[in-house]
């Protein structure tokens, strides 16, 4: 969430922002919100201060036995007790609509993000490896699944719905261990702590993240009240809200392998064959907490650490540096990685890594000391996909694909696969 008062005191660059994001400007009507709220509440202070020394000037009146005054000034005191009740209504309901307004505007874009309307104004920071070299015709990875015999999306859709899948046999062992392999290369190498969360939260949870009030279509609930978890971003980076850390304990960095649930609004005819577009997946999740200095660079490190998933895999990548209009809600830069996926003769996101400031520290009120400083400071948060499994599934498939439809294992997941080196057609 944005500061009011760094609102207040840079109106135009709020606008330039929200302009660079295909937004409309609001400087205007927030700052008219904020002079409401600023007058509604001298408003209250001013009653309460009256009300205050008029019961000091009552007794003062008393003790001078000039009832004629008192008695005014009771009246007075009288007419201030009826009128406070709708003053404080009127304070409660200008910050409640400030607030409400302030937690519905994204973040403000850092200068060196490029400036376009979509992901086709995207742009290619590196690319890493090769396509593949054989010669044999590509398969989309649920060609190759079917024909395998090992996923099934009728019995998925007999249990649930569209949008899921069933994995058997090898392929989900190849699930799993390609979620084992992320968890153990974000820990052993990369200086993350692994972290199990809840997969449910409350309202506080996806507010502080950013997913609350602006995306609750996108979401899951459950009735009681609780939120199904869209990423495990939500339940890491909230680890530290409403606390104060201490300047030398950071950078934290957590990770998590978690079930993400999303409901995929507005995303009908979109994928609607395959992986690639599930209401349930899981994903190797990588977050960060550092102090106002450290975020910058502590962006560059995450990509990289999510980019090693594939390069120890062997896959084709390129990293891109998403433009002003594709950057999420939350994000101040982000960087999405593409593998490259022969049956699709294309790259598709199978990362993202966001450095967001303080936006969202702010709204989980998660704040730092200095060694030296007096004043807190609310903390920096980044997230990452340290990647999604389902993706990087796919992209297994079709990448190590064998003329006969087999499909081998990358070196690097042999020790998970108990040793196969090869997925072959179900007898």
């Amino acid at each position: 969430m944005l500061d009011i008062k760094w609102i207040r005191d840079n109106p135009e660059a709020l606008d330039e922002a929200l302009k660079k994001r295909s937004a409309e400007p609001l400087s205007a009507t927030l700052l008219a919100m904020d002079d409401k709220r600023r007058a509604a509440i001298q408003t209250l202070q001013d009653m309460q201060s009256r009300r205050n020394s008029a019961s000091k000037e009552i007794g003062a009146a008393m003790a001078q036995k000039n009832t004629e005054l008192a008695e005014k000034l009771k009246a007075e005191m009288a007419s201030l007790k009826d009128a406070m009740p709708a003053a404080e209504q009127e304070e409660r309901e200008a910050v409640a609509a400030l607030d409400d307004a302030l937690s519905r505007i994204p973040n403000i874009p850092l200068d060196d993000v490029p400036v376009g309307k979509d992901e086709h104004d995207n742009v290619v920071a590196r690319t890493i490896g090769q396509k593949p070299g054989w010669n044999h015709p590509a398969k989309e990875h649920f060609e190759i699944g079917e024909a395998l015999g090992y996923m099934d999306f009728e019995r998925a859709a007999k249990l649930s719905g569209a949008r899921f899948t069933v994995l058997t046999g090898p392929l989900a062992r190849l699930e799993r261990a390609l979620g084992q392999f992320m968890l153990d290369m974000h820990t052993t190498e990369h200086g993350y702590t692994e972290v199990s969360s809840p997969l449910m939260v409350r309202d506080e949870a996806m507010f502080g993240t950013g997913q609350l009030p602006k995306f609750a279509e996108e979401l899951f609930r459950t009735t009681d009240g609780r939120w199904l978890i869209p990423t495990a971003e939500v339940t890491l980076t909230n680890l530290v809200s409403a606390e104060t850390l201490e300047q030398e304990k950071l950078p934290l960095r957590f990770t998590a392998l978690t079930p993400s649930f999303r409901s995929e609004a507005g995303s009908a005819g979109r994928d609607t064959r395959g992986m690639l577009r599930q209401h349930q997946f899981w994903k190797c999740e990588l977050v960060s907490i550092t102090d106002a200095e450290s975020s910058i660079a502590e962006h560059e490190r995450m990509t990289e650490c999510a980019e090693n998933v594939l390069k120890r895999l062997g896959l084709h990548f390129r990293t891109m540096t998403l433009c002003t209009g594709d950057i999420g809600f939350s994000a101040r830069k982000t960087y999405d990685i593409e593998v490259w996926l022969p049956g699709q003769d294309a790259f598709r996101e199978i990362s993202s890594c966001s450095v967001c400031g303080d936006f969202q520290g702010r709204r989980m009120n998660a704040r730092y000391r200095g060694k030296d400083e007096k004043a807190l400071r609310f903390v920096h948060t980044l997230n990452g996909s340290g990647v999604a499994v389902g993706r990087c599934l796919i992209a297994v498939l079709e990448n190590y694909l064998n003329e006969d439809g087999s499909v081998t294992i990358p070196d690097a997941l042999v020790p998970y696969m108990g040793g196969i080196t090869r997925i072959e057609r179900a007898s």
